[in-house]
């Protein structure tokens, strides 16, 4: 039907421009976050764009229900304050007749965000967790940053270098801190430079002195050398040993049904859930009202979006925690907003009032 096909455009145009306005935003809001996560330490700042573009597509499935919902709502809006939707009612349909033409329109951008939901993400998620283990577990020399102290990944020495001369590879002013085997060690140099020696590095210092101090005794030893050499810790290779549910695969967590599973599966099979809904909801939405304005719908729909995306937050914390059964919450909360979406879109296609007894 030509009516049906135009819909599908306009809504097709809104939502394309809608996705890359969001996207922005998420895009600018991740890179300062990540900004200021590696200056903390916690990436290293050469990943910032690779932690953001993963950081974004696991955003991707919210991004995408909210651009499908505030299409519908804002292209129905449109036609509703257009009188369009006069013309469609005058035909012999009504509103509800438009969840076929919206339902074609929707039904890729859902499957997208079921795929995103259940395989994806997990995926994201993981990427980020190996570049922040693999960060974590740099070497010594990799971890040594000019002007700054610098822990060792052990925790067992501190390194400082007032001037980095040569990339790393030499430095000016050295200071080591070491606590190991109950000897506490305090090295400062000159200078210090990076040598390979057989399979190992070493840092070789020059012209500075050394004090040691054993735990259980008071007694100080103080040394003066002209070179000396301390071996370094090579990058851990090693495996990443935790797996936070968030990077497991969709298949692993049912395979595993704990509450911490449990929770993770509530959340990704809710993104999906909520987008379905929200078509239904922004049909049922969609309208003008002269004497609200042009935002009172608007308003009201933005409500219930983040109030449902903030339920969905919580209920993956109570079902975490043991609080609630995760089918008996799936059931209650998505169950729900689709039976009243539906009740509200019934009520306006009838056009049902509410009225008081008569006198």
């Amino acid at each position: 039907m030509l009516f049906h096909s135009s819909i599908r455009k306009e809504l097709a145009r809104s939502f394309g421009a809608t996705l890359v306005v969001l996207v922005t935003v998420v895009m600018t809001m991740t890179l300062i976050r990540t900004l200021g996560e590696a200056s903390r330490g916690t990436f290293d700042p050469s990943d910032v764009l690779l932690i953001m573009g993963y950081t974004v597509l696991s955003d991707l499935p919210t991004i995408l229900s909210m651009s499908l919902f505030i299409a519908v709502l804002s292209v129905l809006t449109r036609m509703f304050r257009d009188s369009e939707m006069v013309i469609w009612f005058g035909s012999g349909h009504g509103l509800a007749s438009l969840l076929k033409p919206l339902f074609r329109f929707a039904w890729p951008i859902l499957l997208v965000v079921l795929a995103l939901a259940f395989f994806i993400l997990p995926w994201a998620f993981g990427r980020i967790e190996d570049l922040r283990d693999k960060y974590e577990k740099r070497g010594d020399i990799a971890r040594i940053e000019p002007g700054q102290f610098q822990e060792s990944a052990n925790g067992d020495r501190v390194f400082f270098i007032e001037k980095d001369a040569g990339g790393k590879m030499v430095g000016k002013n050295v200071f080591i801190a070491t606590n190991e085997q109950g000897k506490e060690t305090v090295t400062s140099a000159r200078s210090g430079k990076i040598e390979v020696i057989g399979a190992d590095k070493f840092l070789v210092l020059e012209n500075g002195q050394r004090l040691e101090k054993t735990t259980e005794k008071s007694d100080l030893t103080v040394s003066v050398f002209e070179r000396y050499g301390a071996r370094v810790g090579a990058d851990d290779q090693s495996q990443r040993s935790y797996e936070p549910s968030a990077s497991m695969s969709t298949l692993a967590l049912l395979k595993t049904p704990i509450p911490r599973h449990l929770a993770e599966l509530s959340w990704r099979a809710g993104l999906i859930l909520a987008a379905f809904n929200f078509v239904v909801i922004g049909l049922a939405a969609a309208g003008v009202n002269p004497r609200v304005g042009r935002t009172g719908n608007l308003g009201v729909a933005f409500l219930a979006f983040i109030v449902y995306f903030n339920l969905l937050v919580l209920g993956k914390s109570w079902i975490e925690a043991g609080q609630v059964n995760w089918g008996i919450f799936l059931l209650s909360l998505h169950g729900g907003a689709l039976a009243l979406g539906l009740l509200w879109l019934v009520k306006r296609h009838y056009n049902w009032t509410l009225r008081g007894p008569r006198p």
